[in-house]
């Protein structure tokens, strides 16, 4: 059988790897110089940084993917578990370290909010827990299903359970019964911005994202890149054929059911099945023919998830006592998202995330240049051009001032400044939203397509289609796919 893969993201590396261990001839098609999609290096005075996604978790998805091909995740990335998960600041308002050990956070947070809030942690660790053990096989690793089909998949008898998961209640709502603490309903509903979404529009389901960092965040040696580059060798170790720089301008349909993938410069490419691994507002919007489109929408405007405005730095730090992920907090967390949702702008006062990814690694010598991801949260408009140079500037400096506030010094030295235009360009029919379609209210999330395309031999994985966003939900996606191709081939 072969089988084109569209797009060496995670959910196109994963799907390679699966289909290549049964026995398909799989050829990955990627229109970028090497895999990873989102995950890719930023070159920054010759040093490459992470420019997308930078927290490993779920690393079960992972080594499953590595043992079904008889093969040990540790050969082939060396991983080290974080004991401080994030530092969080507040520019009025103090510091907050979370922990892999709940203990130690609960006590941390005791010493920051008091001891009620510090109750309302250990209740809220408990419900995030029973939120995702109900929805790890029944949603997570399980094929996209309908919500009647959801509650099939849980039991009647659990229905209970499927209630707590807190579907009507938005996160925000939810974190209220938790903490009296403002600062601490800011701190876990950034959650929602995992997925792309508001905390005050996303459901409270997404609770389950505390225990998953609960779990386990793991720092890769190496950057996010490196974990595309091992799944890469993987999918090679079992047949699979890479191709870079070749940019898929058609999948091909006749007859009702796919037939290959015509390139840009003209090649013809014959196949059984293609995996698309794009965001699905692409198919939606005909960019890969008008025929593959079929039974796939466009994300309309308003529907779609964050984007981001980045800039990828090389400098020295001083003044504040940075770990690997940081967050900065302003003072009005419900106007960042107005903004971004509503009002399609960045707030005056944007929350900043760092990811200084030189920490964890061993000593860093002082007053070194270190390398840093820094972002804001973004309406996903890049579609309508370039934001204007002053208003980018003045949205850096805001920024920059948030940190000083904080205590944090960044020092001179380059950077290299990405706005949803940019992530336009490198992810097309997006606008630059970076997480597909926003999964907002009760039922959001299951208007993300499933595994199967609108027309025979059509597969979709990635962070736009189920079960979601992030690094291991989009290594997910692609063995979903995988798995519902190779059903599909067995019963025709």
């Amino acid at each position: 059988m072969r089988v084109v893969v569209i797009g060496a993201g995670m959910g196109g590396l994963a799907a390679a790897t699966d289909l290549a261990r049964r026995g398909a001839e799989v050829t990955v098609l990627d229109r970028a110089a090497s895999a990873g999609g989102k995950a890719r290096h930023v070159m920054v005075d010759g040093a490459g940084i992470d420019g997308g996604p930078t927290v490993f978790t779920m690393r079960w998805i992972f080594s499953g993917l590595f043992e079904d091909c008889g093969r040990r995740i540790e050969d082939f990335l060396e991983l080290h578990a974080a004991e401080t998960l994030a530092r969080h600041a507040w520019r009025k308002g103090g510091r907050l370290d979370l922990f892999a050990d709940v203990d130690r956070s609960a006590e941390a947070i005791g010493e920051f909010a008091g001891a009620a809030d510090a109750r309302g942690y250990r209740d809220f660790v408990v419900r995030s827990a029973d939120i995702f053990a109900t929805l790890e096989r029944s949603f997570i690793a399980g094929q996209r299903p309908s919500p009647l089909e959801l509650v099939r998949r849980v039991g009647l008898s659990r229905i209970d359970a499927l209630w707590r998961t807190m579907p009507w209640a938005t996160l925000w709502q939810a974190l209220g019964t938790y903490f009296s603490d403002p600062r601490l309903r800011q701190l876990f509903g950034r959650y929602a911005t995992y997925c792309g979404c508001s905390p005050f529009l996303a459901p409270a389901t997404l609770m389950l994202v505390a225990h998953v960092e609960q779990d386990g965040v793991w720092l890769v040696k190496g950057g996010m890149k490196r974990v595309a580059e091992a799944i890469r060798d993987l999918a090679e170790s079992q047949g699979a054929r890479f191709r870079f720089g070749a940019e898929a301008a058609e999948i091909i349909v006749e007859g009702g059911r796919v037939i290959g993938v015509r390139l840009m410069d003209g090649e013809r490419i014959e196949a059984d099945a293609v995996v698309f691994n794009g965001d699905v507002a692409a198919l939606g919007q005909g960019l890969l023919g008008e025929r593959a489109r079929r039974g796939l929408r466009d994300t309309p405007r308003a529907a779609r998830s964050l984007s981001a405005i980045t800039w990828c730095v090389k400098a020295p730090t001083r003044g504040f006592p940075l770990m690997h992920h940081n967050v900065f907090f302003a003072e009005d967390y419900a106007d960042e998202f107005d903004a971004v949702f509503r009002r399609r702008q960045v707030t005056a006062a944007p929350t900043v995330y760092l990811c200084a990814q030189d920490r964890g690694h061993g000593d860093l010598p002082e007053g070194a240049a270190e390398r840093m991801l820094l972002l804001v949260n973004a309406p996903a408009d890049g579609d309508r051009g370039e934001p204007d140079p002053v208003v980018l500037r003045d949205i850096e400096r805001r920024s920059l001032d948030l940190m000083r506030d904080c205590g944090l010094e960044i020092g001179q030295g380059e950077r290299v400044t990405t706005t949803p235009a940019g992530f336009h360009q490198l992810f097309p029919g997006t606008g630059g939203a970076l997480y597909g379609r926003a999964s907002h209210g009760a039922t959001g999330t299951f208007a993300r397509p499933g595994a199967t395309g609108g027309v025979k031999g059509l597969y979709l994985a990635g962070g736009s289609v189920h079960p979601g966003p992030g690094i291991p939900m989009a290594a997910m996606s692609g063995r979903l796919a995988a798995a519902k191709l190779l059903e599909d081939s067995a019963t025709r």
